[in-house]
């Protein structure tokens, strides 16, 4: 499975984009480009990701 990891606290960018986003935590996981997920819920991302 591919992923691509962003550091909030190096990455300007990455910093921004969670704001666009309306989220000011971490993690965030972003399925598909479509599927926003905040926080660490097992549940959701095993579907999510068809696991």
């Amino acid at each position: 499975m591919e992923f691509t990891e962003r550091n909030i606290a190096e990455d300007e960018e990455a910093f921004d984009e969670l704001e666009r986003m309306g989220t000011m935590t971490t993690p965030v996981t972003v399925v598909d480009s479509e599927e926003v997920i905040v926080g660490f819920d097992r549940e959701r991302l095993s579907r999510a990701l068809g696991l």
